[in-house]
């Protein structure tokens, strides 16, 4: 499905239900969730596994929120008996499936269209303050019990960030995060470093005002600014985003790119990128082929560029003292201070050694700032061989992360 002018006015025809959970003999459900600013998010539930019997009201709840550029949909690229979604639904969990605003199940407000720039003026602060809580939220209330939590990517920042801030925590039994994203000063990518430390998203911003990021003309010409970079090779586009991911199932991509909204050239990008990932399998390709990158705002990549190049997690800047000043009363932008997590919250952190977005050395600037957590609810894993999409796609997940969250969130049921 091709994105045109400032993107697609509804909600598509086929939900996240029938397009990925029906199929595979799952019951499914697709709910609408409205924020306090607007915003109609598209939420799916699978509320049993295939084997599993009793009252969804007796089981435990648990939110899956994706990252950046994606949908829910990403959880389900794999198997049934390699997804998240299903084999928390299969172990007898009330599974919840998050789309955040501008991504194609979520594209719709009470009073903006996406063809209005005002329908695309948010940032990451936003998804903070207003998606995450209005999810949450709604599900606490459906359910009547706290939610287990599975961040990915940008799904990690916008918990800590509303955890830090005191928000949400009282509704969440436990959280668990894969390839967080908090501190970026460390970014391995040169496509990323390019971006951020160039000020290339503030010049998309500057003249489109709030447009979402990936229409045709303003993704092409970011791209052929990007990858005429020295050191930015998009001949291996994806290694050149997240890292050298060593599983990903290789049939993912194809899906991917199907329809999105990237020229052929891309496309061919993405194709090479395959031949230098040694563990991709031929299913996880054909399904990124029949998908597409997801909208975000270009004020979001403006935000995040700003996190790596100021090497602080805070709240949006708007680039002038004045500003700043009408929006926080400040001439700085607020720090989110993650120390400030009620030490308390159960936390597990995975990340790997090949990710070149959530690098190891920004990890552990995350942990240093929970190092007075109490050390019975932080578990921390680290595994060698992953990069960033390896978490929510890479074959072997189920064995080497997916078991280790199960424990988790039994270890920390009450």
């Amino acid at each position: 499905m091709p994105h045109h002018a400032y993107g697609q006015n509804n909600a598509p025809a086929v939900g996240l239900c029938d397009s990925f959970v029906r199929i595979h003999g799952y019951e499914c459900d697709e709910f609408h969730v409205t924020t306090q600013d607007g915003y109609i998010l598209g939420l799916q539930r699978i509320p049993k596994g295939l084997n599993t019997s009793g009252d969804s009201a007796n089981k435990p709840p648990v939110l899956l929120q994706h990252g950046i550029l994606v949908d829910g949909a990403c959880w389900l690229i794999n198997a049934p008996e390699q997804n998240l979604p299903m084999i928390l639904a299969d172990k007898g969990f009330d599974v919840w499936i998050a789309n955040t605003r501008g991504t194609r199940f979520s594209r719709q407000h009470t009073s903006l269209q996406p063809s209005q720039s005002e329908f695309w003026n948010w940032s990451w602060d936003e998804l903070a303050a207003y998606d995450l809580s209005a999810v949450i939220d709604y599900v606490h209330e459906q359910t009547g019990q706290k939610l287990r939590y599975v961040g990915h990517s940008l799904g990690t920042l916008i918990a800590l960030a509303s955890f830090s801030e005191g928000l949400l925590a009282d509704k969440v039994q436990s959280a668990a995060l894969f390839s967080p994203i908090a501190y970026l000063s460390n970014l391995k990518t040169a496509l990323g470093n390019f971006v951020a430390r160039s000020f290339v998203a503030e010049h998309i911003f500057i003249y489109n005002a709030f447009i979402q990021l990936l229409l045709r003309e303003p993704a092409k010409r970011f791209l052929e600014t990007a990858c005429a970079a020295p050191g930015v090779d998009c001949f291996d586009l994806l290694t050149a985003i997240t890292g050298k991911n060593c599983c990903l199932n290789a049939s993912a991509v194809d899906f991917f790119l199907e329809n999105e909204p990237q020229s052929t050239s891309t496309k061919n990008f993405v194709h090479l990128a395959q031949r230098k990932n040694c563990c991709l399998n031929a299913s996880a390709v054909d399904f990124f082929l029949k998908n597409e990158l997801q909208s975000t705002a270009t004020k979001n990549m403006v935000h995040l560029a700003q996190t790596v190049r100021d090497g602080a997690v805070a709240k949006y800047n708007y680039g002038n003292c004045s500003s700043n000043l009408i929006h926080y009363g400040a001439i700085k932008p607020p720090i989110y201070n993650l120390s400030n997590i009620p030490q308390n919250l159960p936390l597990f952190i995975s990340y790997g050694g090949q990710d070149a977005l959530s690098d190891t050395e920004d990890v552990a600037q995350l942990l240093d700032d929970l190092r007075f957590h109490d050390v019975l609810k932080l578990t921390v894993q680290f595994v060698k061989d992953y990069a960033h999409a390896d978490f929510v796609s890479g074959i072997n997940a189920t064995d080497i992360v997916y078991s280790q969250v199960y424990k988790f969130f039994m270890n920390h049921h009450f």
